[in-house]
């Protein structure tokens, strides 16, 4: 006990956090995490975000269509992956629901019925695969591992992760990018080192050995988290997957009898990876290494032994027949080059083995080929597979420099009377068997050996000759001629084997030149183009006897189980996918192309790529949960292919059943079994009603309508959210069943994908302590600071980045803003009446023009930007009158600060709900929740006040900043014209007008305009013969970059009037910049052309002498000067 205790405190889960952000003081947080979970009670209480389709006394059944129903009531119907129920919630989880959580919330202040589910998937392996271990660990160690010893080694485990999960570098398959994010394993080597690592007590673990027991656990813990950081679901329309909830069940069934009948399941022999341990196919989400691996199918040569090399000959004597056929059995990509096959490749440090196959039949291959050719008929029959590689037909192994020498028939080479086995320094052990035939005209890596072993045949062990048989022309090419590798190992310049990258290169270059470009020059095709009788010749070597196929896992792929994973030849059920369909397949990229709203091109161009390359999946399997294949019950429906529809269950889940397992009958009474496939065909507008359903069925009329109501009102699919990682397999399989099973009219109309989350810039690791579940980052920074964090990490497809500075610094933004309010509003002095001062109509229209900007960001689901714009700038605007009227000795109004906190709240209500609820409730003394709120309607933006705005933010910066770097002088003891610290007068210059010299470039700008371009050439022609290029080019090229760069409007460029009064403004500003100057004298000068003269507005007193020549309207220059 005291080893496993010892486990445990090493274990701990503090360590996890142990590099992320520390909180000292937390008063604040703590008022903000009050107010928060007041709310959310209040929110359950009320069942604020409990919605359901228009009832039959709103809209009576069958009076109008589905589509006219959704546009009488609009809706937004909104989903993420739901979570795999192996652990609890990290950051990543919540990252991806908050997408939803927003958009749901952007419905709801568009004031639609907006409804956003969450289910609990529990199907596959890794459930049961962990709950296994632990039933094994507690038969060794006992119920609370008592027995167990600290070991001085520990193994790698991994931890299990959620089934839609995946691996970041799977991403590339479409982005082109490595994620910085990844997948995250742990060093232990127990499942109960897991559970604690994970944070089960010791002495609860026990209980996890049994599978059924993690669906009661970790569902409630989902739901405690996503409820504490204020998630606006609807929790009745909640269940488990698998046949644990019988309604789910019936669904799942249903599904894939309706799949089966329509042809898109079907049943048939294919190469799939396999994990031996677990006997049954190992799918994406099955694995612990290896997500998107498929299988690599070769052809593989059988090179006969006509006279074995004398190390290998003792060997192998008296253990094999004397008249038994022994082949190397080298596999290749290319059949079509076997025609000039000059030598066989072995590793010479490779382990190869002579296995039988059958009586007087042996294959010399790699142990690793051997294990996978096991699985695929050659050793055994799929009824027989074998348990471990001891049960291999092994009869002798050595060396691959022990065969060396020895002479094999190679078929079809040219050289009939036998190629010779030579040593290859760069054969691969684990790809293909280990073999590997040499065709020195087509391939760059065998001809750069052949080159290298005939410099050096002593050093390697052979006869020179056995390196210099004729190399024979096979395929001609436009580019290579017709001896491809030849020619490119000399354009390469590649001296030997060693070269790597210029082989990788010139490999690629040959390969894609002959299969796109080539034609055959020998053989029964010749004349023909490569790539149309390449198959022809693989069918021909298999007809003949003197090939087989062979298919090895095209990398690493590890099991949960920690099984290494073969390739099996598989009888099994399978999704039809690709180009097998090739209807389905059209149907499905149509809507990708034509209909679907990815919100990225690449998550468009990502499903483009994924559908044209995309195969048969197995959809079944042995050993897991899930649900039963109805047809073939020893059979369970794999994790990726119950998990495509059940978007269109979650309408109607709360009708069905009371909790989420299926144990309480839901509001209509409607029994499990009653849920037969016709009345799923009835509720999904596959058919219509009629009194033979309503009698086989045993469900009243009404309550069928009111299942098909639900569904045929919420569907279509507005978004769905999840990783990028998911495109590759869960998102377009989801895509593929909707087409299959759906009326066009119900198909999904939104996929968004977003990134993986880093957390402080980096990836989320345990073992780096750089970690943070969903409770932790509640905890620490209470639900909107977080909600916060998670709109400030970015909305694109590529990584966010979750920053914990940025969740911390708004706890005391909130806080102080909330305090600024409540205090404000106490504040008897502010100005009432009329809100009509200069600085109230500029802080007026401001607002106006946030809150629109606010929400076409919100409703471009550019959260990032809704937040900027509704948050920080609105907080910067309000900051800005706060200042501008106390320094202009007015003071705030009271309608002002009304109008802005009421704006505050709604704009950041959908990203900080509990804040702006205690704003709305508590300050603004609203009588109903602000989530019942819509986006306030404001008047039009007055561009005029927008610029003067503008104007009096950049004079005001640029006064203040003269006059600091005069006392940034002064400070370092330098001559200055004046000094701050004494009386002084502030003169602004505003120009009249626009220097009239500057009017025919102007015109010439104009002329060389396009709408698009400028014609530089023209432009600085006509320029150059006024003879003013010094100074016109500065101004001409300003104007340049006004229209090409910032793309402002022509008008807007060529006309130059201010939209505002400068003059009156400046007036306006008096005051303010009086009081934060502290000048004893202010004077507004409007000055002449060229800025000698001018005049001072109000007294009309004339200046001469002035140094004003640099103001330009809408830009004044101003001079400070000391008065006595």
């Amino acid at each position: 006990m005291a080893a496993a205790a010892a486990s445990a405190a090493a274990l701990d889960q503090g360590n996890s956090t142990k590099n992320t952000l520390k909180l000292e003081n937390t008063e604040k947080r703590d008022t903000l995490i009050a107010i928060e979970k007041k709310y959310q009670e209040q929110w359950k209480k009320n069942k604020i975000f409990e919605v359901d389709a228009p009832s039959a006394s709103e809209v009576p059944y069958g009076s109008i269509s589905a589509a006219e129903l959704r546009e009488k009531h609009p809706k937004f119907f909104g989903t993420m992956a739901y979570p795999y129920m192996n652990g609890t919630l990290h950051a990543g989880h919540s990252f991806t629901a908050s997408k939803v959580e927003f958009m749901t919330g952007v419905a709801r202040m568009e004031g639609k019925r907006a409804l956003f589910p969450l289910g609990f998937h529990c199907t596959g392996m890794p459930i049961k695969a962990c709950a296994d271990k632990l039933r094994d660990e507690v038969q060794k160690f006992g119920q609370n591992f008592e027995n167990y010893k600290e070991e001085s080694e520990q193994e790698q485990a991994i931890v299990a992760a959620p089934t839609q999960e995946v691996k970041a570098e799977q991403a590339e398959k479409f982005s082109g990018k490595k994620s910085k994010a990844a997948a995250k394993t742990v060093k232990m080597k127990y499942q109960f080192q897991i559970m604690l690592a994970i944070g089960i007590p010791l002495e609860e673990i026990h209980k996890f050995a049994d599978a059924a027991y993690w669906l009661q656990h970790f569902p409630p813990l989902a739901i405690r988290d996503l409820d504490s950081i204020g998630a606006g679901i609807d929790w009745r329309r909640q269940f488990v997957t698998t046949d644990a909830n019988p309604y789910y069940d019936a669904f799942v069934r249903w599904q894939m009898n309706r799949l089966h009948e329509l042809g898109k399941i079907q049943y048939g022999s294919r190469y799939t990876i396999y994990s031996p341990k677990d006997g049954q196919p190992c799918m994406d989400h099955d694995r612990t290494e290896g997500e998107g691996i498929g299988p690599q199918e070769y052809t593989a040569m059988k090179l006969k032994v006509k006279e074995w090399a004398p190390q290998i000959a003792e060997l192998v004597k008296g253990k094999i027949e004397e008249d038994a056929s022994v082949y190397f059995v080298p596999a290749t990509l290319r059949p079509e080059t076997m025609y000039g096959q000059t030598c066989c490749f072995l590793g010479p440090k490779i382990t190869y083995g002579l296995y039988k196959v059958k009586d007087k039949e042996y294959f010399v291959a790699t142990k690793r080929a051997a294990w996978n050719m096991a699985f695929q008929g050659t050793f055994f029959d799929s009824e027989n597979f074998p348990k471990s590689q001891d049960q291999l037909p092994l009869v002798v192994e050595a060396p691959g420099s022990a065969f060396v020498g020895t002479l094999v028939n190679a078929p079809l080479s040219f050289h009939t009377e036998g190629v010779r086995i030579l040593p290859m320094e760069g054969v691969s052990a684990t790809k293909g068997t280990g073999v590997v035939t040499s065709v020195p005209s087509d391939s760059p890596d065998d001809y750069a050996t052949l080159l290298d072993l005939a410099k050096k045949p002593e050093y390697y062990g052979i006869k020179k000759e056995w390196a210099e048989l004729e190399i024979h022309p096979l395929i001609d090419t436009p580019t290579y001629g017709n001896l491809t590798a030849p020619t490119l190992v000399k354009q390469l310049k590649i001296n030997s084997p060693k070269d790597v990258t210029q082989l990788a290169q010139a490999k690629e270059l040959a390969y894609g030149e002959a299969f796109y470009k080539g034609t055959m020059l020998v053989g029964e095709f010749k004349g023909q183009p490569v790539s149309a009788v390449k198959d022809k010749i693989r069918k021909a070597l298999y007809d003949s006897g003197d090939a087989f196929p062979f298919a090895d896992p095209m990398g690493k792929v590890v099991s949960r189980s920690g099984d290494d994973c073969v390739v099996a030849y598989l009888g099994q059920w399978f999704l039809n996918y690709g180009e097998n369909d090739a209807k389905w397949q059209q149907d499905t990229l149509d809507h990708v192309v034509n209909t679907l709203n990815t919100y990225s091109n690449e998550t468009k161009n990502g499903f483009e790529k994924n559908l044209s390359w995309l195969n048969r999946w197995a959809c079944a399997r042995t050993y897991g949960l899930g649900s039963k294949l109805p047809w073939d019950t020893q059979f369970l429906v794999e994790s990726l292919s119950d998990s495509t529809v059940y978007m269109a269950y979650y309408t109607i889940a709360h009708l069905l059943h009371g909790d989420r397992y299926g144990k309480t009958l839901g509001s209509l009474n409607i029994k499990a079994e009653q849920m037969i496939d016709e009345v799923w065909d009835y509720v999904f507008c596959r058919r219509e009603l009629n009194d033979e359903l309503i009698s086989k069925s045993g469900i009243s009329k009404e309550a069928l309508q009111q299942l098909r109501r639900e569904f045929e009102y919420w569907y279509p699919l507005d978004v769905r959210v999840s990783g990028k990682d998911l495109i590759p397999n869960h998102l377009t399989f989801f895509l593929y069943i909707h087409v299959a099973l759906f009326p066009p009219e119900y198909w999904p109309k939104g996929v968004r994908a977003n990134g993986h989350l880093l957390l402080n810039g980096e990836k989320m690791s345990k073992s780096t302590g750089n970690f943070l579940t969903l409770k932790d980052a509640v905890e620490k920074f209470g639900a909107d600071a977080t909600r916060i964090a998670f709109a400030d990490a970015g909305d694109g497809i590529e990584d966010a980045n979750f920053e914990e500075t940025v969740a911390n610094s708004n706890i005391l933004r909130l806080h102080t803003l909330k305090d600024w309010m409540e205090e404000t509003l106490k504040d008897e002095t502010l100005r009432t009446g009329p809100a009509d001062s200069f600085w109230d109509k500029l802080f007026d229209n401001e607002l106006n023009s946030l809150v629109r900007e606010t929400k076409k960001h919100y409703q471009d689901t550019n959260f990032k930007l809704a937040l900027k714009s509704g948050l920080y700038d609105f907080v910067s605007a309000r900051d800005y009158y706060r200042e501008a009227t106390t320094t202009a000795g007015v003071g705030l109004h009271r309608d002002m600060v009304l109008r802005y906190i009421e704006l505050q709240a709604l704009m950041i209500a959908i990203i900080a709900p509990h804040w702006a609820e205690y704003v709305w409730l508590e300050i603004l003394k609203k009588t109903e929740t602000i989530h019942k709120a819509q986006f306030p309607t404001v008047p039009d933006v007055s561009p005029e006040l927008s610029a003067a705005l503008a104007y009096t933010r950049a004079t005001s910066s640029n006064i203040t900043s003269a006059e600091a770097a005069f006392v940034k002088k002064l400070s370092k003891g330098k001559q200055v014209t004046f000094d701050p610290r004494k009386p002084k007068k502030l003169s602004i210059y505003a120009a009249k007008k626009y220097p009239q010299w500057q009017e025919k470039y102007i015109d010439l700008v104009r002329e060389a305009f396009d709408g698009l371009a400028i014609n530089d050439k023209e432009l600085n022609a006509k320029v150059g013969k006024l003879g003013e290029m010094k100074k016109a080019m500065p101004f001409v090229q300003t104007l340049k970059r006004r229209l090409v760069v910032a793309k402002e409007a022509p008008e807007t460029v060529f006309d130059r009037k201010l939209p505002f009064d400068e003059l009156a403004v400046l007036q306006d500003m008096v005051g303010a910049i009086t009081r934060v100057t502290g000048c004893k004298e202010l004077e507004i000068v409007a000055v002449d052309e060229g800025g000698k003269t001018g005049e001072v507005v109000g007294t009309g007193e004339k200046k001469e002498g002035l140094f004003a020549e640099n103001a330009v309207p809408g830009q004044p220059t101003f001079h400070f000067a000391n008065i006595e």
